[in-house]
């Protein structure tokens, strides 16, 4: 029986649909009866057909439906999966007893998934007035429950998996505003439908089904007879997290709890989950190492950069030094050219100043010369120029005048005014005397016949005849007049202030005079 067992889930797993299932080829009895014929328009149609052998031939699975048929392929695959491993099993071990086959068809003959099937739930709330009024309405909107799952939502829906769970639970799951009489509440059967929606045909992030279930009120419920106004249909949406926990009691002993449990291991041992959380895992690592090699490359990025700003920083000193540097020696080099221009000026001045000096040596030589001369021509002792220009410190330091001698202070004045002759005055006789001692000390006597008599000069009077021989004009300060000399400076004396402004308005009563009147009445308010 197992390998019969086996072979039927291996048969209707591989099945090409819609191939029709046949024990027997149908046959017509002329009796009048409708027989299957898969050439008919109508039976065309049909996704799954399984003919029965006797008469009249008829399709048993005309219910089924795309949405259906995607449910049986699976339960078959999953049949087929559990019967083959236990086949091997049992051939590898040679066999086993009666126990053990049956603890391990026991994972067969489980309990179905199906609320841990599917992310989605929706709930149809089936409610009446009274009891009887809810069974009638319930068995003609059950019979309707095909339509409105295969039809209505499969097909006009991105959903890529719904199922009708065929067991009513006897209880009122609806929403809370649908307001609901506690008679309503009482007389209500609800069904359950899970759903998965496909992703790549999805339109925005809402499913929207209100539309369907009105179309379904409207087209098909509408034909209940009689209808009596509190007959509905409720519908509720749950996620999988949400359902009730009244819908796992019964199907799993630890009830919603262990269900989830269940759940998270099937999603775990699921081949694709696998897959998914594999390249998941890859891609988080992926992004990890991504993430560590952007913060080496930034770190070594920011070496970089502190080391290029060191870098730029020390060209930068150095760049400031070199400049530095520069610029110390361009000062150097400027100073030296300005110590180059003091010590050796262009060539013209240079030249001027080479001239200037040379003609001041020369007047020197020439000076020292006629003074040379001048010494020799006066006759008496011959001395140096070292010895004359020690004479000469001496005479301006007064070694040489005596003492007591030289006139007043108003006789210097009356010399001022007059005309002195050679050799008179005070100056003259104090200037003799110094000779006449000069004379006695350091040279011989004036009785000597051999030495002739000369005449003894003033420094000042030499001075002057070296110049005149120099070719220089010599003017004497007896021969020189001072104008005004005598004269008081006006802002000393008040009198001569008051006298000066006298004498501007003088001026301006006087403005058709001559300008000598003009000058002659200044000099007289001056003098005054």
């Amino acid at each position: 029986p197992a390998s019969l067992l086996r072979k039927f889930f291996l048969v209707f797993k591989s099945w090409r649909w819609p191939n029709p299932v046949m024990l027997t080829k149908p046959h017509d009895a002329n009796l009048g009866l409708p027989v299957w014929n898969a050439y008919h328009v109508s039976n065309a149609r049909q996704v799954a057909p399984i003919i029965t052998p006797a008469y009249p031939a008829m399709n048993s699975t005309l219910s089924v439906s795309r949405q259906t048929l995607q449910i049986l392929h699976e339960e078959f695959c999953r049949g087929h999966d559990i019967v083959d491993r236990l086949w091997k099993e049992h051939v590898k071990g040679g066999g086993g007893g009666d126990d053990v086959a049956g603890e391990a068809f026991a994972e067969l003959f489980e309990p179905s998934d199906f609320f841990i099937a599917y992310p989605y739930y929706l709930s149809l709330c089936i409610v009446g007035p009274t009891q009887a009024d809810a069974q009638a309405w319930a068995g003609f909107v059950e019979s309707r429950l095909r339509r409105l799952v295969s039809d209505m939502l499969g097909k006009s829906l991105p959903l890529s998996k719904i199922q009708l769970w065929p067991k009513k639970i006897e209880a009122c799951i609806a929403d809370r505003s649908a307001l609901l009489t506690q008679a309503q509440r009482r007389n209500s059967i609800t069904y359950f439908v899970g759903f998965q929606v496909d992703i790549l045909r999805m339109r925005g992030n809402q499913l929207n089904i209100e539309q369907q279930i009105n179309n379904f009120r409207d087209w098909d419920l509408s034909r209940f007879q009689p209808h009596v106004h509190e007959m509905d249909l409720c519908t509720k949406d749950f996620r999988v997290k949400e359902l009730p926990k009244l819908v796992f009691e019964g199907m799993y002993e630890g009830g919603k709890l262990e269900a989830m449990k269940k759940r998270r291991r099937i999603i775990d041992s699921d081949p694709k989950v696998q897959e998914r959380k594999r390249k998941a895992k890859l891609a988080a690592m992926k992004a990890r190492l991504d993430e560590i090699q952007k913060k080496k490359d930034a770190a070594i990025a920011k070496d970089a950069m502190e080391k290029k700003r060191k870098r730029d920083d020390e060209d930068e000193e150095a760049k400031a030094a070199t400049q530095k540097k520069a610029k110390g020696e361009e000062g150097d080099s400027k100073a030296q050219e300005n110590v180059d221009e003091a010590a050796g000026e262009p060539s013209e001045v240079a030249d001027a100043a080479k001239v200037k000096v040379e003609d001041t040596v020369d007047e020197a030589a020439l000076l020292e010369s006629a003074l040379d001369a001048i010494q020799a021509d006066a006759g008496g002792e011959k001395k140096s120029r070292e010895e004359a220009e020690a004479d000469r410190r001496k005479l301006i330091a007064g070694e040489f005048l005596v003492e007591g001698g030289g006139g007043d202070d108003a006789d210097d004045d009356v010399a001022g005014e007059q005309s002195w002759p050679d050799g008179a005055g005070d100056d003259g006789d104090e200037l003799e005397s110094g000779a006449e001692k000069d004379t006695s000390d350091d040279a011989p006597s004036a009785q000597d016949s051999s030495v002739p008599e000369r005449k003894v000069l003033t420094e000042l009077e030499r001075e002057a005849e070296i110049l005149r021989i120099a070719g220089y004009s010599v003017v004497s300060d007896d021969e020189a007049i001072i104008v005004g000399g005598n004269m008081i400076p006006s802002w000393r004396n008040p009198n001569v202030a008051r006298s000066s402004r006298i004498s501007t308005k003088v001026e301006e009563k006087s403005a058709s005079g001559d300008d000598g009147e003009k000058k002659r009445v200044k000099r007289g308010l001056g003098n005054g």
